[in-house]
């Protein structure tokens, strides 16, 4: 589908103009562009710098950090209420140096804050983040995310807020270092210690696949209640223990259809945009029908490739359209002209939240034929009261089998009409304010597209898809890998902030997928120089895993070893997961020892909480049933051909390589040794489980027997 609005709102315009001259606000100077969103407020906002810090120790005043993202919501409510009004921003100014971070340039802050702040307040976190700090140990005192500009909801109104704690710092400054100290040693207590095990590999297994399903709603699908996330590492994780019990021989009887009906329910939901593609970041209600509006590239590329991993199962044609429309959405909406990915598109547009996806009722009337209104209005129950401030979001009330028979229509007329009218509604939501994009590039998230590209090319064997996997991997190899580390973010042309371990992880996992779908040999060189300044800069050679910041960064309170997954996977477990693969495929033992080291050392946290650890137990059941490595060498054509024949099904098991003889340097430290049977005229096959490689093969029906 064509791109029919180019002229999105620049979300760095402000609401507020003020005199610079009379101000000292710094954050004209970013490229963020949540930045910049606030880069003419009144308040004297500094970025997080060396600059920064040392105003506040030298003033002797608190900080006050305030951490957001450009498409949050709530981060608006809060810039409009307090931060672009002048009598909160001079309390602000007066009594605190005032530190303004994007969390998704610079996780390292948000993570270990957000963690800080559970601490302090036994909440769970999120956006905005406003935290108060103490200038000397960077240790916060007080903290919550939203506050109102007026006592509302229970909570306080900010100024009186600013005031009280001022006044708290003033008197008892001591009393607060005391309980920041307090504050760090929990932190550093809850990065936990290498234990040994107490489970066995597959009870550990079978009590997260227990535990999930307690939690599993049979009903609407997902997990959990309101509001409700699509998870996409938890769904995968079922997935998987049902592929891997009948690997095993066994069987999981409801993990399939937990894995489906999920994942139909959410393509039918307002979760989903049913004209545009892509997923809403949340669904508000346990049904998936009201969005919470912004959509980020981190959640499109994991469902991208869960939906992708599901359709290897078997066809299913609403999971095949929700895919297809999802990576047209990436590639119409998000794709940079350089070749990678943005960030997110907002929640708001033209000031309002959800204004851009919703419609009255009259609307679609006028834009249709009699035909197709009578199915837009059954399919999407326009028929029924408006479900969102008077309007109607767009979700299926019902399956499309239900509603042509309801209607009585012949099923490709009734897919007719469906494709015209989804088509002129398309074109005229094109005509509306958009939600603004945050076009800032980020490393880690395009190694997550990269990853779901590949998988879903190879799914529905689109080489357009592939094609654009392979842009973004050229693109960040070209823009954000210099002198030999990772940067995090990149805006027109310019890179900023070192690449912590989520960024070398997601780039490595992502290459991986790339390879294994189509063998390029700067794509290994880069992937293989990734793993080396992973492994140099992060891991914790003493008690194993990865820090999440590299040896040479700040650690403002706490050096973060996550194992537990969030909206992405952490770092740990993604690292834990292509290093086993890498081992086995490069016969490399320090590959394979770094994973294990990982895998021991959040052994302890993986038994506590088996549901919260799905990424880390894919890794650990790849490291428990080794995997089965299918190198196919000789000409690419042939190669291909022979790939296609074999890689059906969903074996996640199974990591098939064409490494054909043209233009590769970078073949498998171990291929020297085998490859004395092949040619270069024919395809050769070697079948290895875990590092034990069986004889060449040069038949396709003998390596389909050997599969078999």
């Amino acid at each position: 589908m064509a791109r029919l609005n180019t002229k999105r709102p620049e979300i760095t315009t402000p609401r507020v103009v003020c005199d610079h001259a009379a101000m000292n606000n710094r954050l004209h100077e970013e490229t963020s562009p949540y930045l910049l969103q606030h880069a003419n407020n009144p308040v004297h906002w500094q970025p997080w710098d060396d600059a920064a810090l040392a105003a506040a120790r030298n003033g002797g005043k608190p900080i006050l950090l305030s951490i957001g993202y450009s498409a949050c919501h709530w981060c608006h409510v809060m810039a409009h209420e307090s931060f672009e009004d002048a009598a909160t921003a001079s309390v602000m100014n007066e009594h605190f140096v005032c530190i303004k971070v994007d969390r998704e340039e610079r996780p390292d802050l948000d993570k270990v804050y957000q963690q800080a702040h559970q601490v302090l307040t036994r909440n769970t976190g999120g956006w905005p983040l406003t935290l108060f700090l103490e200038p000397e140990t960077l240790t916060p005192f007080f903290g919550g995310t939203y506050f109102p500009r007026t006592p509302r909801h229970g909570l306080p109104g900010f100024t009186d807020l600013l005031l009280r704690i001022a006044s708290v710092y003033r008197e008892k400054r001591d009393e607060l270092l005391t309980q920041g100290e307090k504050v760090r040693e929990v932190l550093v207590q809850l990065q936990g210690e290498t234990t040994a095990a107490t489970m066995a590999d597959e009870a550990l297994l079978s009590a997260a696949r227990e535990a999930l399903g307690k939690t599993y709603d049979h009903e609407f699908g997902g997990f959990g209640d309101a509001p409700k996330f699509p998870m996409p590492m938890t769904v995968e994780r079922v997935l998987r223990h049902w592929a891997f019990a009948q690997y095993r021989g066994s069987r999981d009887r409801d993990g399939l259809d937990m894995v489906m009906h999920t994942l139909t329910q959410m393509a039918r939901g307002g979760i989903f945009d049913h004209l545009g593609g892509g997923f809403c970041r949340y669904a508000t209600d346990r049904r998936w029908r009201i969005p919470h509006f912004e959509k980020m590239l981190y959640d499109n590329a994991q469902l991208i490739h869960l939906y992708a991993s599901a359709l290897r199962v078997g066809p299913d044609a609403l999971l095949a359209g929700t895919l297809e429309e999802t990576v047209h959405w990436l590639l119409r909406e998000m794709h940079d002209d350089e070749g990678g990915f943005h960030t997110a598109l907002d929640a708001d547009a033209d000031g309002t939240e959800g204004s851009f996806y919703v419609w009255r009722r009259e609307q679609v009337r006028r834009l249709l034929t009699d035909d197709e209104y009578l199915l837009i209005e059954t399919l999407y129950g326009l028929d029924k009261p408006a479900n969102f401030e008077n309007k109607w979001i767009l979700y299926r009330t019902d399956s499309w089998r239900s509603v042509v028979h309801r209607l009585s229509m012949d099923s490709d007329h009734a897919a007719g009409l469906l494709a015209s009218a989804r088509r002129k509604l398309f074109v005229a939501r094109s005509e509306r304010v958009p939600p603004g994009r945050d076009d800032k590039v980020l490393t880690g998230w395009n190694g997550l597209a990269i990853k779901g590209l590949a998988a879903a090319a190879t799914s529905a064997d689109r080489v357009e898809w592939l094609e654009a996997a392979h842009r973004a991997a050229d693109f960040l190899r070209n823009n954000v890998w210099k002198s030999g580390r990772l940067l995090a973010t990149w805006k027109h042309g310019t890179g900023r902030h070192g690449g912590c371990l989520d960024d070398y992880a997601f780039v490595i996992d992502g290459l991986l997928a790339l390879l294994r779908r189509d063998w390029r040999d700067e794509h290994a060189t880069f992937l293989l120089d990734l793993v080396t300044v992973v492994l140099d800069q992060f891991e914790d050679t003493t008690d194993g895993g990865f820090y999440f910041t590299p040896h040479d960064h700040e650690a403002p309170l706490v050096r973060l070893k996550s194992t537990v997954d969030d909206a992405v996977p952490p770092g740990n477990a993604v690292l834990a997961q292509a290093l086993t693969e890498l081992g086995h495929l490069f016969a490399e033992p320090r590959y394979l020892d770094t994973a294990a080291r990982t895998l021991a050392f959040a052994r302890q946290t993986m038994e506590q909480l088996p549901a919260g650890h799905c990424a880390m137990l894919s890794a650990l059941e790849d490291q428990t049933y080794p995997p089965q490595t299918i190198i196919l060498r000789g000409p690419k054509a042939a190669a291909e051909d022979w790939r296609r024949t074999i890689d059906t099904g969903y074996r996640p098991w199974r990591h098939i390589y064409v490494i054909p003889y043209e233009g590769v340097h970078t073949a498998p430290a171990y291929l020297p040794r085998l490859v004395s049977a092949a040619t270069r005229e024919k395809v050769t096959a070697f079948v290895c489980h875990g590092l034990q490689c069986g004889s060449p093969l040069t038949s396709l029906e003998e390596l389909q027997a050997q599969l078999e």
